[in-house]
C-alpha cells in the first residue's frame, strides 16, 4: 500500500468516495497518464455507484465469482426472489439445498450460509470491518470461507468506497490494462502492482476508468 492517503483539495483525507473525490481522483490520474486521459476525454468520468455496505452485498459479489455480469444478476434474482430478502437470518433458516435450488452452486451455496452463520454468531461484524483500514478490511473478509484477493477487494472498492485499492484478479481490469499500456501478455501480479503504483492513491478512480474503457473501447470496440 502506498504512504500517500486521497485527499481532498484542502488535505483532508478522504475514506469514502463521492462524486466530488472521484472528480479530484480523475483530474489527478489524468495528469499522471495519458492513456487514463484518453479513456476519460472519450468516456466521461466513471458514475460512482457504491452498493450499500453488508452481509447482502458480499453475498452477491460471491455469486458474481467467475460468472458474466449477466449470470450473476439472474442468480441473484432467483436468490432475492426465493428469500424475499437476503439477510444473515434468512439464509441461515435455509439448508445448502435449499439455497442450491434457488439457483447457487453446492460450493457458492456453503460460502454463503457459512458467512450468514459467522454474521450472526459475531465472528464476521461489519461494522468492525467498515472501521478498518484496507488492509485491516481484507484481512477480517478474507478469514471467511469462500471470500479470496478478489472478493474482499470488490467489497472495498464497490460497497465501502475506498480510493485505493485494485482488484487483483479481475479479468476485466486484467484485459484492459493489457489494452491500455500495449502488453502481448497478462502481466505477472507483481508486474501488476509495478504498473498500477504511480495511480496510488486513487487506483480505485482507475479502475473505474478502465473498467468504462473496457466496457466501450475493449470489448464493445
Amino acid at each position: 500500500m502506498s504512504q500517500a492517503s486521497a485527499s481532498d483539495g484542502d488535505g483532508v483525507p478522504i475514506r469514502r468516495l463521492t462524486p466530488k473525490a472521484v472528480r479530484r481522483g480523475v483530474e489527478i490520474l489524468c495528469e499522471r497518464d495519458a492513456g487514463l486521459a484518453g479513456i476519460v476525454e472519450r468516456q466521461g468520468v466513471p458514475p460512482v455507484r457504491l452498493r450499500k455496505a453488508g452481509f447482502a452485498t458480499l453475498a452477491q459479489i460471491i455469486v458474481e465469482q467467475q460468472v458474466t455480469l449477466a449470470s450473476g444478476r439472474a442468480i441473484w434474482a432467483r436468490l432475492e426472489g426465493g428469500l424475499d430478502t437476503v439477510t444473515p437470518e434468512t439464509v441461515f433458516a435455509r439448508t445448502v439445498d435449499d439455497l442450491r435450488s434457488m439457483g447457487l452452486s453446492i460450493q457458492k451455496a456453503t460460502y454463503i450460509h457459512g458467512i450468514a452463520a459467522a454474521a450472526l454468531d459475531g465472528e464476521l461484524n461489519f461494522r468492525r470491518v467498515h472501521r478498518a483500514d484496507d488492509e485491516g478490511a481484507r484481512e477480517q473478509l478474507i478469514r471467511m470461507k469462500g471470500v479470496g484477493r478478489w472478493t474482499a477487494d470488490i467489497y472495498l472498492l464497490t460497497a465501502m468506497g475506498r480510493p485505493d485499492v485494485w482488484p487483483r484478479g479481475d479479468l476485466a481490469l486484467d484485459t484492459a490494462l493489457m489494452w491500455l499500456k500495449r502488453l502481448r501478455k497478462k502481466p505477472r501480479p507483481e508486474r501488476i502492482d509495478k504498473l498500477t503504483g504511480p495511480w496510488s492513491p486513487w487506483r480505485s478512480v482507475a479502475a473505474r476508468i478502465l473498467w468504462l474503457g473496457y466496457v466501450h473501447e475493449v470489448k464493445g470496440g
